[in-house]
């Protein structure tokens, strides 16, 4: 066989995978659209899932999604882009890097079941707070910490080291130079995964089942005291996220609509993960565009 021939062969067998890849993703996205859109309305988005007489909705599934996000993110993105710093710019190369490393790659891999078992004995048993929404953004914070830190090392060491050397030939500090010259520079790649974690932490069920829980107690949206067990803000108050209503209303089916509800949250969800991923992409881009001078 000639490399021309060989070529071809492999040309044809890429494209193959890519295609499958992205027709399973077309039917993926298809089926879970086609079934859940048609159910999804204002009502639906506004209606409290307590409500179990044909009219339930994902209000408050909807919100403590996105406030679990909001907690996990405040938490998560100083520690982990403190953490990429630290290994990209003052961890000396040696064994005790190398096994941090390896650590923080071992604690990526973890399912996230584990987290969540995790989560039940630190955040729920051991403090006594039992199901919560900060136990649930702690476990989560868990999850998705060594992705930030790795996405930040990885964006510290794609930068050019002229930048480095210019910068600190010039009298500047290590961190004057990290933070007014490396970080700028760094920023739209982590920025890229600090969104792209978002949408992780949007998606995730299986560390909030044992850590926020299966229930909401009714919310009062007017009550804005943090302390008030009404209250949305109240951040050890039990909280279903959408993506645990999805699993809840399927396994226990204790609503009159449940196939519609459950398509319906569904689609709510592929939808919220599928604007994470491509807001990514595009603010990563702009942001890139803007620091680089580039058109």
């Amino acid at each position: 066989m000639n490399s021309k021939t060989a070529d071809r062969i492999a040309t044809a067998i890429f494209g193959l995978i890519a295609f499958i890849i992205v027709a399973i993703l077309i039917g993926l996205f298809a089926y879970i659209l086609g079934n859940g859109l048609k159910h999804i309305s204002i009502e639906f988005l506004t209606t409290p899932s307590s409500n179990v007489l044909g009219g339930s909705g994902i209000r408050d599934q909807l919100f403590n999604s996105f406030y679990i996000l909001f907690l996990t993110m405040v938490i998560a993105v100083p520690l982990g882009v403190g953490g990429g710093i630290y290994m990209a710019e003052y961890a000396r190369p040696g064994k005790i890097t190398n096994l941090i490393r390896s650590f923080i790659e071992v604690l990526a891999s973890l399912p996230s079941i584990v987290i969540g078992m995790f989560g039940l004995l630190m955040f729920v048993n051991l403090t006594g707070w039992g199901y919560t929404i900060i136990g649930g953004a702690l476990a989560l914070t868990i999850f998705n910490l060594p992705v930030i830190v790795r996405v930040t090392e990885d964006a510290f060491n794609s930068i050019q080291g002229d930048q480095k050397e210019a910068s600190l030939s010039l009298g500047v500090t290590h961190w004057h130079t990290i933070k007014h010259v490396l970080l700028p520079s760094a920023f739209p790649s982590i920025l890229t995964g600090v969104i792209l974690a978002s949408g992780r932490v949007f998606g995730e069920a299986a560390a909030l089942l044992f850590t926020a829980g299966l229930s909401t107690p009714r919310l009062d949206y007017g009550n804005w005291n943090p302390f008030s067990d009404r209250s949305p803000l109240n951040i050890f108050r039990p909280a279903e996220t959408l993506a645990v209503h999805i699993w809840s209303v399927n396994t226990q089916g204790i609503i009159p609509d449940v196939v519609e509800k459950s398509a319906g949250a569904s689609a709510v969800l592929i939808i919220a993960v599928l604007i994470f991923n491509l807001s990514a992409r595009w603010i990563g881009s702009k942001i890139h565009k803007k620091i680089t001078a580039t058109k």
